[in-house]
């Protein structure tokens, strides 16, 4: 097959009259936190953007701090890795990502913080990357995000999740069986997210 034939068909890129966005951002892939954190961007005079089903906000550079978008909802492993693509393209180069997830261990509880290291892949968007390795995040950007939250307040559990497209057919043999195994928690999106990143 020629190298032309493996081209992608649609590449993410700025298209004309899309903003380029500030490197820095924050990507919540919750409904209701994408909608609370659209409406404190406006409260900083953001500017909104259209990006898919999503919200797009992007903050100008104050006496307080420097330029930012806040963008989200997307849930679901296809419709957070098209986001994330397009961010990138928009010009995002730092995206702090948040979601929720369900605990497989009792020691996670409701409120706890999760910093994802590495993810077991049960959807279908992390496959359609060339990567010869599991999907995992940067050990020394997760050590900051953890040193800031400890310095705010937060202890922060780290460990391996479990990305599932099925939500509906989380069996509780699989929990019981990956909480076993040390997977911490299980989400919809982090395998794919980490593999665009």
């Amino acid at each position: 097959m020629e190298s032309a034939d493996r081209e992608m068909v649609i590449r993410p890129r700025r298209e004309k009259g899309e903003p380029e966005l500030p490197p820095t951002g924050l990507f919540l892939l919750n409904p209701g936190d994408a909608a609370r954190a659209a409406r404190l961007a406006a409260d900083c005079r953001a500017k909104k953007r259209f990006l898919f089903h999503s919200q797009l906000s992007v903050v100008a550079e104050t006496e307080n701090h420097g330029p930012f978008f806040v963008a989200g909802p997307a849930v679901g492993a296809p419709m957070a890795a098209m986001t994330l693509e397009k961010l990138i393209a928009l010009g995002g180069q730092r995206i702090l990502v948040a979601g929720w997830c369900g605990s497989l261990v009792p020691g996670l509880t409701i409120g706890s913080v999760l910093l994802p290291t590495w993810a077991l892949s049960e959807e279908g968007t992390s496959a359609h990357y060339p990567v010869d390795q599991r999907p995992e995040s940067s050990a020394a950007l997760r050590g900051q995000l953890e040193q800031g939250l400890a310095a705010a307040g937060f202890a922060a559990n780290t460990g391996p999740v479990w990305t599932t497209d099925a939500l509906y057919r989380e069996s509780r043999e699989k929990v019981r069986q990956y909480g076993s195994e040390g997977i911490l928690a299980v989400e919809m999106e982090y395998a794919a997210l980490a593999t665009v990143a």
